[in-house]
């Protein structure tokens, strides 16, 4: 298991931490994969690393993290299967003859013609509603990497402060159990320092030494 470092971060590694999360987004990955992988490198945990890309770092990079959005999209495009990319690209005239209504070999008509844009449109306006919750799950996502990260930060904060309390106890009940020693000793000795002697009436009576 590695060390794990509780020092300030330097100006350095937040660049570190900027550019592989700059690039996980970019490339389709997740934060907390970069996370880890700069955790490994700065020998700090995946959860400091988060801890400090949500309270900080995020907020010097909003441009940077936008176009890495956008380079993603642009990849995921390139990276499309065809009929997946037939959605995007204009219908070809002659497919219209496919359509509903359309026999091989006959003339194109008008309302043919609109009858296979509107289904085109129709599978385009889908595929926009899939993108766009594909988007919004993928913030949801973000939102709750980002508040594991604060309570696991908050998690071991809290264990340190109890380990600290502990060692205080251990302290006063050291403390305490001189202090009970000390008392017994010096009854003890104050009990060998006495001693009984009789009066003029034959009656026994205690002297101090």
């Amino acid at each position: 298991m590695s060390p794990t470092r509780q020092d300030a971060w330097s100006q350095d590694e937040d660049l570190l931490l900027a550019e592989v999360v700059l690039r996980h987004i970019r490339e389709g990955g997740t934060q907390l994969q970069a996370f880890e992988e700069v955790g490994k490198k700065l020998m700090r945990t995946a959860a400091a690393c988060g801890f400090r890309w949500n309270s900080f770092v995020r907020k010097q990079y909003k441009s940077g993290i936008e176009l890495a959005k956008k380079q993603r999209k642009e990849i995921k495009k390139q990276t499309m299967p065809v009929e997946e990319q037939s959605v995007q690209e204009p219908a070809k005239v002659e497919n219209v003859t496919s359509q509903p209504g359309c026999e091989q070999g006959s003339t194109i008509t008008f309302p043919a013609v609109i009858h296979f844009l509107e289904g085109l449109y129709k599978r385009a306006e889908d595929f926009s509603g899939l993108e766009e919750d594909r988007e919004k799950s993928f913030e949801k996502i973000n939102e709750l990497e980002r508040k594991s990260y604060f309570l696991a930060e908050e998690n071991e904060r809290l264990s340190k402060n109890l380990k600290a309390i502990e060692e205080d106890y251990r302290s006063l009940i050291e403390i305490m159990e001189r202090a009970r020693k000390m008392v017994v000793l010096q009854d003890e000795d104050r009990q060998q320092k006495v001693k009984f002697q009789m009066d003029k009436n034959g009656n026994l009576e205690r002297v101090e030494k």
